[in-house]
Formats: C-alpha cells, sequence, structure tokens
C-alpha cells in the first residue's frame, strides 16, 4: 500500500512516517519548509528516513502542486500539513491560516474526489475545536464553540471533509488531536520550551496560573491512531484521540522538575486570548471504531521527550 503524508517533517506527520515505514509500508512525504519554526528543526525530523528505500520525499508547496497527479496511485492520504499555533492565528497573520488550513485542505479533497484507488482521507483535526466549555469530558457531539481563529480553520477543515464525504464519497475520518507531545514537538509549544528552561536554567513564563488542565496525548499513540483510522474507520467520521489522563499544568512542571533533576525559576502572566482552561477527551469512540487505547503514560512519554531534547540543548 501507498500512504501520502502531508506535513511530513513536521512533528506528528515524521513520527507518522517513520511508523509507517517501521511496518514494511511505502511512504511519500511532503513538505514545504514553511517559515514557522527553523527548517533546520524539520531536517532533523526526517534525516534518519531520508535514505529508507521505501520512503520518498518531496519538497513542494501543495498550493501551487498538481494534487490529481500527485495522489492518483496513493491508498491512503494523512493530511498533517497546517499552520499550527493558536496565539499566533489572529490578526493579520489568518490569511496565512486560511491559505494552509482551509484552502489546502479544499484543494486537497478537490484532488481526492476523482481518485478511484483512495481508500482513506485522514485528517488532522484539533481539540481547539471545541473551545471552552463546561462540559468534560469532549465527545464528538457537543456544541462546538472555538474561541481561537486556529480552532476556527480546523473545524472548517473537519466541515469541508464532512461535504466532501457526503456529496462525492471521499473516504474521510477527522482526528480530533488533543495537546501532542513527545519526540520532535515544535520549539513553540510549551513542553518543548519548559524542558529547555530547564535544561537550560532559564525562567518558565506560564500564561494563566497553572491550574489549566490538558489531555496530553503522546505522539506515537497519535501515529498509531492515525494508521487505525486509516484502517479501521468508517468514512464521514469524526473521532477524539486523547492520552491517558489528564494533568494540571503545575503538576507536568513538577514532574519535569523531577525527571531532569534541576529547577528554574517560574513565572505566572495574563491569560492569553484564545487559550482554554481545560480539556479531556472522551475516547469510547475511538475505542469503538478504531480498537485505539492510549498506550504510553504520561510520565513515560514526557521522559521520552526531555530525552530527546537533551540531545539538541
Amino acid at each position: 500500500m501507498k500512504h501520502l503524508i502531508t506535513g511530513s517533517a513536521g512533528f506528528i506527520g515524521s513520527n507518522l512516517a517513520k511508523k509507517l515505514l517501521a511496518e514494511g509500508e511505502e511512504v511519500i512525504g511532503i513538505d514545504c519548509f514553511t517559515d514557522y519554526y527553523a527548517r533546520e528543526l524539520k531536517e532533523n525530523n526526517i534525516k534518519e528516513i531520508l535514505n529508507n528505500p521505501n520512503y520518498t520525499f518531496l519538497e513542494k508547496d501543495l498550493l501551487k502542486t498538481d494534487l490529481k497527479d500527485l495522489i492518483k496511485d496513493v491508498d491512503y492520504i494523512y493530511h498533517q500539513a497546517a499552520q499550527a499555533g493558536v496565539r499566533s492565528s489572529w490578526g493579520e497573520d489568518f490569511e496565512i491560516y486560511n491559505q494552509n488550513n482551509i484552502l489546502l485542505t479544499q484543494k486537497l479533497l478537490e484532488a481526492a474526489k476523482e481518485s478511484r484507488q483512495l481508500k482513506k482521507f485522514v485528517y488532522a483535526s484539533s481539540s481547539s475545536v471545541y473551545g471552552d466549555t463546561d462540559q468534560i469530558p469532549m465527545t464528538e457531539k457537543q456544541r462546538l464553540q472555538p474561541v481561537s481563529p486556529y480552532g476556527v480553520s480546523k473545524l472548517a477543515g473537519e466541515n469541508l471533509c464532512y461535504l466532501y464525504y457526503k456529496n462525492f464519497n471521499v473516504p474521510t475520518v477527522s482526528l480530533r488531536y488533543f495537546t501532542v507531545f513527545g519526540e520532535g514537538q515544535r520549539p513553540d509549544m510549551a513542553f518543548h520550551i519548559f524542558i529547555k528552561a530547564f535544561l537550560q536554567g532559564e525562567i518558565i513564563n506560564v500564561f494563566g496560573d497553572g491550574e489549566q488542565s490538558r489531555n496530553f496525548t503522546y505522539v506515537g499513540d497519535i501515529a498509531r491512531a492515525n494508521i487505525l483510522a486509516a484502517q479501521n474507520s468508517p468514512a464521514g467520521e469524526i473521532i477524539n484521540v486523547g492520552g491517558t489522563n489528564t494533568v494540571k499544568l503545575n503538576q507536568s512542571l513538577e514532574l519535569m522538575k523531577q525527571i531532569i533533576g534541576s529547577d528554574t525559576k517560574i513565572i505566572y502572566s495574563k491569560k492569553v486570548k484564545g487559550d482554554v482552561k481545560h480539556t479531556a477527551a472522551d475516547i469510547s469512540k475511538a475505542d469503538q471504531l478504531l480498537g485505539y487505547s492510549p498506550e504510553v503514560t504520561f510520565k513515560e512519554a514526557l521522559e521520552r521527550e526531555v530525552n530527546w531534547l537533551k540531545k539538541i540543548y
């Protein structure tokens, strides 16, 4: 089987590529190396698989690519490419989110509707579509009210996937990721920033009081969920993918301190617009439809990210 991964040099895309290759699958990886963060970090994500004979890497801007020709022989598409970041999605920069998260998804779906070989189109969505809600844990059936432009852009992608499934039978499935962490994590993400600060003795700045909680999900579990969705999910579904448990930010900082064996100063500042207070995933649907449940504990996953970052910093 031939698998196409957009955003293949990114955090989740590179981990997914490695997992598929480890299973002996043929993978085409595409990335345009946007300037959202340093190119060398993305290159580092894929350097160990570039010489794998089953991996073909293409540096392309998908908005300027003949997508029909690109996907004509592909069995599975994992659409991981996106403009990330809640805080940076406000203001004039939303145009980038519109291009990379909404328009690109629509163009890819347009190409996918012409394919007779495509078995599944897996779309990377986000728990950001839920916004601030009192309904915890979050279920796929509850009202969606994103509180950031980023969340709006991911919800638009979900809706496009469902429209193309309903009208053109494109076999889509959307996975709502809950706060992904682990090896390869982007440098703008909280755990990467915090662990780096502990390692280098820098001050940690927490937005809010640190009592906000997240359902942290290990990237290896996310990669496995993508493959299970491609294999098992009925078309047209939207499914939460979460981790082993929900943890307060202050608790995660304390655990980092224990794992790394060093302390640093933590200061707390005003909450940023678009950040939600709590997330928690109801993953019963993922269990029922995909056979998914998280395998890596929060502590073990955090230790893996610490060990990875020690090699960089």
